[in-house]
């Protein structure tokens, strides 16, 4: 049942996520203007080294497109916390408590822990299956922070490339989906 809040404070629109974008890529090119990196308002230094972390474990760089952070998601996801604050203690909490896990298994932050460490703790709180106990806050979290992340990537410029998507167009003719894909699926 406490899931369920912190789940719901990770929902976003797509005009919520295009406004983002927007103000993420203002915030980018102003610091790039000035040859500086982004400077996030919402994340501590080390919060944003997380979500750079986090982020590209989630989405990383593969042979059709760059990583979650090469989209900009983590510019994002500063923008989302700030133009939304509602959605700011699930964020913060989460992250809080993603180190606090580290720190109980490996005595080291997330950031600092090795790959293997990281992903041995992603793949605890990320699993559909039998959760072990205790987990249950930190799978709230990393379902939320996930979907946030896909909503980040799927929106921005990148994302949409991968996907190939085209936007507003006219199809004179659907013929349904290809058998081949249906066949893949199982459904034909």
């Amino acid at each position: 049942m406490s899931a369920a809040p912190a789940a719901a404070a990770f929902a976003i629109t797509e005009v919520e996520a295009r406004h983002a974008h927007a103000l993420a890529q203002q915030a980018r090119d102003a610091a790039q203007k000035k040859g500086a990196a982004f400077a996030p308002k919402f994340f501590t230094a080390h919060e944003y080294a997380t979500v750079r972390l986090l982020v590209d474990m989630i989405i990383p760089k593969d042979e059709r497109s760059g990583s979650a952070t090469e989209a900009g998601v983590p510019e994002f996801m500063d923008f989302t916390m700030i133009d939304q604050p509602a959605r700011q203690v699930a964020m913060r909490g989460g992250l809080s408590w993603l180190d606090g896990e580290s720190e109980r298994r490996y005595d080291r932050r997330f950031a600092t822990a090795t790959p293997a460490q990281r992903d041995e703790l992603l793949g605890d709180i990320a699993t559909y299956g039998t959760l072990k106990p205790g987990l249950s806050h930190g799978q709230a979290f990393f379902r939320s922070f996930r979907d946030l992340t896909a909503a980040g990537f799927w929106t921005s410029k990148m994302g949409m490339t991968d996907l190939g998507y085209m936007g507003n167009t006219v199809v004179a003719k659907w013929d349904g989906c290809p058998t081949e894909q249906l066949q893949k699926l199982g459904l034909a």
